[in-house]
């Protein structure tokens, strides 16, 4: 076991330098996939057999076990992402000479649609914040920046100042893998970071911090997890139902660009999609949007729950 935990954190060690040098990953992706491999090499070690022993067979009981402890099937899927991940690159460095994952399978997933806001529910998010307290500009300028812009949480709290160029009225963002893109961003966006200003710069910036756009009140840059906080207070002040984060801006700001007639293509520019089929999840929201206005407003429809109602 000891032997086996040693030669499994030297394959870890030269695997994380695959995914920074070879896949130019950002830490937070590789945090990630380590945090899943490592569920692997936990299972294997407690068996007594080395990751480079594994077999088929291995991985499909590894597999059921992610199920046995309640894993949801889409953490599920993203663990044997993980794993994949791993035994490609044992493939490339010559620890193993055939790839085991090849024939694994993932659960199948259900069609999973994203929550969103419409237009008019950012803006009663929005109209919710309190501009009297300090920080309350910023939190209004950072929904108006994410909702505009469609950024990552990730993309916003690491935003500089360097990246914002207000007369051209785009942003260049720095996405997964450090790809970048330029982003457009609108006059009110650039109107709440204006409001934003005499607050940030009444704060004592800690050195190093200077050049990120939004600070917490200590005068270093946020945190994914203080804007997550800040974000849930807020729908609650706002008396949304819905369950929100970060995340649920980009959403919105994609379903808001594809209702008002912008081509797909474009959508998947503005978010940074490798893939066009993860931007095509944007139009099953669509289309969800539509059949619901169509539900609602049809005239036999109407004329039928009239009806109905009058029976009641």
């Amino acid at each position: 076991m000891l032997n086996n935990t040693h030669a499994h954190d030297k394959i870890k060690e030269k695997y994380i330098r695959f995914l920074k040098l070879e896949r130019s990953a950002s830490p937070n992706t590789i945090d990630a996939y380590i945090r899943d491999v490592q569920k692997l090499f936990d299972y294997v070690e407690a068996e007594g057999k080395d990751v480079t022993e594994v077999s088929l067979t291995d991985l499909q009981t590894f597999a059921a076990t992610l199920h046995d402890i309640g894993i949801c099937p889409r953490s599920q899927c993203r663990i044997l992402s993980g794993v994949r991940s791993l035994f490609r690159f044992l493939v490339l460095d010559g620890y193993i000479s055939d790839d085991p994952t090849e024939l694994l399978e993932s659960p199948v997933l259900g069609e999973h649609l994203p929550e969103y806001l419409t237009t008019d529910e950012i803006d009663v998010l929005e109209d919710s914040i309190d501009l009297s307290i300090p920080e309350g500009h910023r939190n209004r300028a950072i929904i108006e920046v994410l909702f505009s812009c469609g950024l990552r949480v990730s993309e916003l709290v690491n935003l500089q100042w360097s990246q914002l160029y207000p007369d051209e009225h785009y942003v260049r963002v720095f996405g997964k893998g450090g790809k970048e893109r330029l982003v457009p961003i609108s006059d009110r966006a650039l109107k709440e970071i204006d409001n934003y200003m005499p607050w940030r710069n009444s704060l004592k910036i800690k050195p190093g911090e200077e050049a990120y756009i939004f600070l917490n009140r200590r005068g270093s840059h946020l945190t994914r997890t203080m804007i997550l906080i800040m974000l849930k207070r807020q729908a609650e002040e706002a008396g949304i139902q819905k369950t929100i984060s970060p995340h649920t801006l980009r959403h919105s700001f994609a379903t808001a660009l594809l209702e008002g007639g912008a081509d797909l293509r474009v959508i998947q520019a503005m978010l940074g999609h490798e893939n066009i089929g993860t931007t095509e999840i944007y139009t099953h929201l669509s289309m969800q949007t539509l059949r619901e206005e169509i539900l609602l407003h049809h005239p036999r429809n109407i004329k039928y729950r009239k009806e109905n109602d009058g029976n009641v």
